[in-house]
């Protein structure tokens, strides 16, 4: 370790002054996102023992002014320190490498070490480009112009109907930072990809701190640490909507504007739906179309692929057979072949061997596509909450609006989560700005109009539309009944791209002022095409067409295919089409739509009604949690409570566990259960909740008696939050939050709201939570103040140390109700606990069950506890002694314990080692007419067939529950011990004992005992 730190140093201190600079600048932003993640404790441990620096103010600073401040600061603050600072930084960073295993860091370290001497090349040819002849420099000089005119310009599209002209922005101005992770992973989706990539929103905003790597623009055609080259082929997926067009637009412009990837001497943009009209073509016909102006000049521009990029944008969208896995290629920039054939052949290094290829597609195309030929494949994630919030701001350019909007947003469960995709951002903030319009005054009637759903927001998008255009009610029904049957057309067919053809053939009318508010224009005549401003809003229009243009047969065939459909394409369409039954919404379309369809909503009502029967019916044999939460979200979208009670009203338990929940499902608990009212258990295990699905989940708590969020990555911020909900619930009675890690400062609010007098909270389970001897002084308020808390499940924490004794002092206080305290498997506790744990056992009045297994009891620790146990104080009536390295030397202590205590009823001391001379006085305690024990486990604890007189000795103890697994005891001994005692129920070897085998007069008397477990 140190030896490989010592080499990294010696290649660092390499560098010029000037050149280390301008490596730690090249990399400054991966250098902040890197330091936001890590652990600061850490970090500035490692820049205190190799640096110089005055390091006391950073401690505090992270919590004051958030990480990405933090990180800004400390890394601007590094380099103003000068080169042993910068140094001493990076040794640092190299470091820790091992222990954090962070993605982002060492894309960064590899870079460095395996580009060695050449990386300074590297970043002065990405920086300041070629040496071009003059010939080339000039057209170069051209090119880079003509792609300035078409990318510094971002066009914003205005309120549909609006009077005003759309808006043009500089893309430097408006552009908000999309997130994008490497993601090589291009799985068969199950739901729509809207939703799937919602689910993963939140699981990878904590793993592009963890295990995703996060790709900057400029890190797009660096040094891939996973391949361990330099990607020429580079693959970004995306949702609909969520950028990819618009950070290939900005890739562009930067290039121009000389902000990154000079390396590249010429870059050619393509679009795919632009290059659908093409037929047989050469890759110089391609780029010439586009860049006539480089006639003279391409056969020099091409000499040199290694200077080139191509830029493909769009492969959904393309008509053209893309299959990378085929072998007919083309090598000549002057042969014909099909679009496909030659993105193929520059993919495949075939044609123009050296050029890098950047191509951007939604999900769904992947599926069905080999994209192993790309050496890297990137997600754009969207907008993170920190983007989604500048998204507003840039938008409204107004604080106090942007405020009043995004406030809202956020407060609105379903509309906050679609933010990460930016189109829906747009359409968002189009409605409430024209919600904001027209009640400018009146803010409760303004908040009461304001859109709840997905389908109101899409519902009211619609309405303000046509409130702004002239066409009469007749006209309006007119053309969004043709435009939406050729929306269901294309829904039912992943067709987002529409020509005059297929207008023609829905009567669409092309003239229509209305059309240019749902649809937008691509290329020139004659090849005009035309797609939705977005795939939902042509996905809402599929499902209104049915309420506008009422036919059973239709609607019956649509419900029908729909479901049918593996790839859910039609989910969303049919929550629109669920959600259009909801009688307000219909009010609000109304004015301009007339009368909608009466039985359109009853058939859909229907429809769903025998869903959730199905659903229902295929839960008792097959687990299919997602299609039950699909039925959930769907009677979310109608908002009718009457419809959930009658459907899922008598449910009394819910499990989801182990189903991925986006903060979008989450949001739609609170509707359901409020409307069921009799649900008790809600089962969440497992299910990648994180902050923000919690936060959604909270409001559903207040009617839920078991809640179980074992397993979700939940950390200590989430605290807080589970805090406001104990809280105001009076229901809640049990709590599971184990493989969470809860450990840190908000850890106490979690503790102070068990010690609330309103808490009910009987049960609390926190299975390996990561807590340490810093939580103990926390759990001892909450065990010394909770009115309700009866059991308490701490196993496989870490809580040894200086504050044990507050938790032990506090279980001994006879303010403490525990009945219940788990406490397996937290290290190996010292000998010095043992006479606090004692005091816990002789002291505490209401403490029935204690669970002490692999704690490693031996020596001073369990003499103590045997002491206590022997106590005529002791209440304990069950003790838990597994696994815990107890030897035969144990037997006599326990002996006299079992003989001294009055009140133990079960004892456990399986998978410990008691065979052996003292094993009889364990034995003879148990046969004691004083012993009250009742039921004893003695699974795995070495004993053989020469203990048979010793165990059938046990005939005069008061056992009705004995079991023997795991032991060597033979088929005669067994005998011995069947005839010899009398209980209710016998475990040996895991065997089940037929009639013949035991013997009848047996089996009755077992029979007649109570239960007959035999195996």
């Amino acid at each position: 370790m140190e030896g490989d730190i010592r080499r990294f140093h010696q290649q660092l201190c390499k560098y010029e002054d000037s050149a280390l600079r301008m490596i730690y600048e090249y990399f400054r932003d991966d250098l902040i996102y890197t330091v936001e993640a890590l652990k600061t404790q850490s970090l500035l441990s490692e820049l205190k023992s190799r640096t110089r620096l005055r390091l006391e103010h950073y401690l505090l600073m992270k919590e004051d002014i958030g990480a990405f401040a933090f990180s800004v600061n400390l890394v601007e603050d590094i380099l103003r320190e000068g080169r042993e600072a910068v140094i001493g930084f990076w040794e640092s960073l190299y470091a820790l490498r091992t222990d954090c295993s962070d993605p982002n860091l060492l894309a960064v370290l590899n870079e460095i070490t395996q580009t060695g001497d050449t990386l300074v090349n590297q970043i002065m040819l990405d920086e300041h480009g070629h040496n071009l002849n003059p010939e080339l420099k000039d057209i170069h000089k051209c090119h880079k112009q003509h792609l300035l005119e078409e990318t510094q310009s971002l066009v914003e599209h205005i309120a549909p109907g609006s009077k005003q002209e759309e808006q043009s922005f500089y893309i430097s101005e408006r552009f908000v930072n999309l997130v994008v992770v490497s993601n090589n992973q291009v799985r068969q989706h199950s739901q729509n990809e809207l939703i799937k990539t919602g689910i993963k929103h939140e699981k990878y905003m904590y793993k592009t701190k963890t295990v995703m790597e996060h790709i900057i623009p400029n890190r797009l055609f660096r040094w891939c640490h996973r391949s361990g080259s330099v990607p020429h082929t580079v693959m970004v997926r995306g949702v609909p909507g969520v950028g990819k067009t618009t950070l290939m637009q900005k890739f562009v412009y930067d290039w121009v504007t000389g902000k990154l990837y000079q390396r590249f001497a010429f870059v050619f943009f393509f679009k795919f739906r632009e290059l659908n009209r093409l037929d047989k073509v050469s890759l110089e016909d391609i780029i010439l179309q586009q860049y006539p102006y480089l006639r003279n000049q391409l056969g020099n521009i091409l000499q040199d692929p290694e200077k080139l990029i191509f830029i493909f944008d769009g492969l959904d969208e393309s008509t053209h057979q893309m299959d990378f896995r085929s072998s007919r290629l083309c090598c000549n920039i002057k042969q014909l072949e099909n679009i496909g054939v030659i993105v193929v052949s520059l993919v495949k290094e075939f044609l123009l061997k050296g050029c890098s290829v950047l191509i951007t597609s939604r999900p769904a195309k992947l599926i069905s596509t080999d994209i192993g030929v790309f050496r890297r494949v990137s997600e754009i994630m969207g907008f993170f909450p920190r983007e989604r919030e500048m998204y507003f701001e840039r938008f409204f350019q107004n604080t106090e609006l942007s405020e009043k909007a995004f406030h809202y947003v956020r407060e609105n469960d379903t509309l906050y989560t679609f933010c990460y995709i930016p189109s829906y951002c747009w359409i968002i903030c189009t409605v409430l700005l024209m919600c904001f319009k027209s009640q400018p005054t009146n803010n409760d009637q303004l908040m009461s109009s304001l859109p709840k759903t997905v389908t109101q927001l899409f519902v009211t998008f619609v309405a303000n539309i046509l409130a702004n255009h002239t066409q009469n009610v007749k006209d309006f029904s007119k053309v969004l009944t043709s435009m939406g049957w050729m929306a269901e057309h294309g829904v039912m067919n992943h067709i987002i791209i529409f020509d005059e053809r297929e207008l023609g053939l829905f009567n669409v009318d092309v003239s229509s002022h209305l059309l240019s508010s749902f649809m937008m224009e691509s290329n020139q005549p004659p090849n005009v095409t035309y797609s939705f401003l977005h795939l939902t809003i042509q996905e809402f229009l599929a499902a209104l067409v049915h309420y506008l243009d009422y036919s059973p047969e239709k609607l019956q065939r649509s419900l029908n295919e729909a479901k049918s459909y593996e790839d859910n394409r039609c989910e969303i369409f049919l929550r629109f089409l669920c959600g259009l039954s909801d009688i307000s919404s219909w009010s609000i379309l109304k004015p301009y739509l007339g009368d909608l369809s009466i039985q359109t909503p009853n058939i859909v009502i229907s429809w769903l009604q025998q869903s959730i029967l199905e659903v229902w019916k295929v839960n008792e044999y097959k687990d299919d949690k997602r299609q039950l939460l699909n039925v959930f979200v769907y009677l979310f979208e109608t908002r009718n409570k009457a419809l959930v009670l009658e459907s899922v009203g008598s449910c009394k338990r819910f499990d989801f566990s182990y189903v991925p929940l986006s903060p979008l499902d989450c949001s739609v608990f609170p509707f359901i259960l409020e409307s069921c009212r009799e649900t008790e258990r809600l089962n969440l295990e497992s299910c990648n909740i994180q902050s923000e699905g919690l936060e959604r989940l909270t409001p559903a708590l207040h009617t839920i008696k078991d809640l179980s969020l074992s397993d979700n990555g939940l950390t200590d911020s989430s605290c807080s939050q589970l805090a406001s909900a104990i809280s105001s619930n009076r229901s809640l009675r049990s709590l599971d939050l184990s493989y969470n890690n809860q450990e840190g400062p908000h850890f106490n609010d979690l503790m102070r709201a068990l010690s609330s007098p309103t808490c009910r909270i009987e049960e609390l389970i926190l299975i390996r939570s990561n807590l340490t001897d810093n939580s103990c002084s926390h759990l001892a308020s909450a065990l010394s103040n909770s009115q309700s808390l009866r059991k308490l499940d701490l196993t496989d924490n870490r809580l040894e140390g200086p504050n044990f004794c507050d938790l032990m002092s506090a279980l001994s206080s006879p303010t403490c109700r525990l009945e219940e305290l788990i406490f397996n498997c937290n290290g190996r506790l010292i000998d010095s606990s043992s006479i606090q744990m004692a005091l816990v056992l002789s002291k505490n009045q209401s403490l029935k069950t204690l669970s002490l297994i692999g704690s490693y009891l031996v020596g001073p620790l369990f003499s103590d506890l045997m002491t206590a146990l022997s106590s005529p104080t002791c209440r304990i009536q069950e003790l838990i002694l597994r696994d815990n390295s107890l030897t035969d030397d144990s037997c006599y202590q326990l002996a006299m314990a079992i003989h001294r205590n009055q009140s133990l009823r079960r004892l456990d001391l399986s998978f410990n080692n008691l065979s052996g001379p003292r094993f009889s006085d364990l034995i003879g305690a148990l046969s004691s007419s004083t012993c009250r024990i009742e039921v004893l486990m003695l699974e795995k604890i070495e004993v053989t067939d020469k203990y048979a007189p010793l165990l059938a000795s046990l005939s005069n103890s008061n056992l009705t529950h004995l079991d023997l697994n795991r032991n060597t005891i033979s088929d005669h001994i067994r005998e011995q011990i069947l005839r010899s005692l009398s209980l209710k129920e016998l475990k040996i070897s895991y065997r089940t004992f037929s009639r013949e085998e035991v013997g009848p007069e047996h089996i009755g008397r077992w029979m007649w005992n109570g239960v007959l477990h035999l195996g």
